[in-house]
């Protein structure tokens, strides 16, 4: 979750050589998908909760507008819902009590609702059921962790920073040097606060936690004492010290099947160096490989996918990113990007809502707190989201401005494309290399138009026809386009 604008652009290093040259989008191309390259089986779509469930967590319309694909009415417009399927609960770190004597410091820069409180506040008892626990803590964004599951959501469970308690200045914002922030003493206490979250969510909220992750962006340095939000530097042989007694914190209450993903590292590149200084023990216990996407077009999405699912067999989540591009567009040719070099079989947005309008898919004021307008990345993401969805088979399109996505059950073909240059073209899809392609009636490709800077939010067109197995589709600048292609068989 950098919000450090600059150190995006710091952190794009060299990406693919020449490849990066041939996947930008040009006039009149053709597309070749290919259903004989698959990359797995989709999982979805989603958000971390806080900062912004700590806000409107108790909004029904806002669960309804990102996790169900309902049409719902927001400030008097019907919205597209994203249909988003998964949500991270942020397990907070802040409490404001006093133990012994000793209490939280606070960064003077972080503002109150980035403040996350979590439930084991007092050092003394270690039992969640003892007056040492709060369970009332963070109680809107559990309210919007339970309407997500209940409108179909799976969950992650994750961790900015330790609680206070465990952090050697007691500052859960980070060190005053950036460097590591839990105690030695406390790296099973962080795993157990997990773990015991975790259980407690199984019996007492209906949420069951498919996976957790003790660390977020632990290898960058930019957690400090004086930092604007929640946040702790772990090097990668201090995550290594935890990730056992993660495990065995998560087995002894009986959570044998809740898996552990790792690391939420920042960028491509970082997450590459940070599994390569883990050992096979190590990498055994995490089933599951989360990376930020901050690193935007640069990085080597390419091996970092060969390294963890090829090398290792894991699953390989983009598991948070952003960017201020309020438009949308920079979303839509990283994702392509993502499904063209990296391949994961599931990709979260950080904030859905966001103070900072370009970071924001539905806006809010940071000073009175309330909601305000809708931006066009919201339409952009419904482009992938409402169309790309669980259980689908990702197919390869070789080219880095196009993803494809076929459901066997409804024999249908899903196409998302980018136009990110500065003049039209025209995208034709070749799919001749399916065994049938009849389309809807009379050859009908139902499509869905976002104009990232025009009138066009998310518009559906039904003017689009097959040509024996092709479709040909006019692009206007930077506008990003779903395809809906029925009848398709392998």
């Amino acid at each position: 979750m950098i919000r450090r604008r600059t150190l995006l652009a710091a952190a794009g290093g060299t990406f693919l050589g020449s490849a990066l040259a041939t996947g930008t989008a040009h006039a009149d191309a053709t597309i070749a998908v290919n259903p004989s390259t698959t990359y797995g089986t989709w999982e979805g779509w989603g958000t971390s909760l806080a900062w912004w469930a700590n806000v409107f967590g108790n909004r029904n319309d806002f669960a309804d507008l990102f996790f169900t694909t309902n049409s719902v009415t927001y400030n008097g417009t019907a919205l597209p819902g994203l249909g988003l399927n998964i949500a991270r609960y942020n397990l907070g770190a802040c409490s404001w009590n006093s133990v012994n004597g000793e209490t939280m410091a606070e960064s003077p820069n972080i503002p109150a609702f980035k403040q996350i409180e979590g439930f084991w506040q007092d050092w003394n008892n270690e039992d969640p059921a003892s007056s040492a626990w709060d369970w009332t803590a963070d109680a809107a964004q559990r309210a919007m962790l339970q309407k997500a599951v209940q409108r179909g959501a799976i969950t992650e469970l994750f961790a900015n920073s330790p609680m206070w308690w465990m952090c050697y200045n007691h500052n859960p914002s980070g060190a005053a040097d950036g460097g590591n922030n839990l105690q030695t003493w406390n790296y099973r206490q962080h795993a157990s606060h997990l773990a015991a979250v975790a259980a407690y969510a199984r019996t007492n909220w209906g949420v069951n936690f498919a996976t957790v992750d003790p660390f977020n962006e632990p290898a960058s340095s930019w957690w400090t004492a004086t930092g604007t939000q929640e946040g702790c530097h772990m090097d990668p042989a201090v995550q290594a010290a935890v990730l056992p007694y993660m495990r065995s914190e998560l087995d002894k209450r009986g959570l044998t099947g809740v898996r552990i993903s790792a690391s939420d590292e920042t960028n491509y590149d970082t997450a590459r160096s940070t599994w390569a200084s883990f050992g096979s023990s190590t990498r055994a216990l995490v089933s599951q490989v989360n990376v930020h996407g901050y690193q935007g077009s640069g990085g080597r999405r390419d091996l970092l996918y060969t390294d963890v699912v090829t090398t290792s067999g894991k699953k390989l989540w983009n598991s948070e990113t952003g960017d201020g591009d309020a438009s949308g567009l920079t979303l839509a040719s990283n994702l392509c990007y993502d499904f063209r070099w990296l391949h994961p079989t599931a990709w979260c947005y950080w904030q859905v809502m966001d103070p900072t309008t370009g970071w924001a898919m539905i806006a809010y004021d940071a000073n009175t707190l309330q909601p305000t307008t809708v931006q066009p990345k919201y339409y952009v993401m419904a482009q992938f989201s409402r169309h790309i969805r669980p259980g689908m088979t990702i197919l390869d399109t070789g080219v880095s401005y196009a993803a494809a996505a076929y459901s066997a059950s409804a024999r249908r073909l899903v196409i998302v494309a980018v136009n990110t240059s500065t003049s039209a073209q025209t995208l034709t899809f070749d799919l001749s290399r399916f065994s049938t392609v009849t389309g809807g009636s009379g050859g009908l490709v139902p499509r869905w138009n976002t104009a990232t800077s025009g009138s066009d939010r998310y518009r559906a067109y039904s003017d689009t026809y097959l040509s024996g197995k092709s479709v040909s589709v006019p692009f206007a600048a930077g506008t990003v386009q779903t395809l809906q292609v029925d009848g398709v068989m392998l």
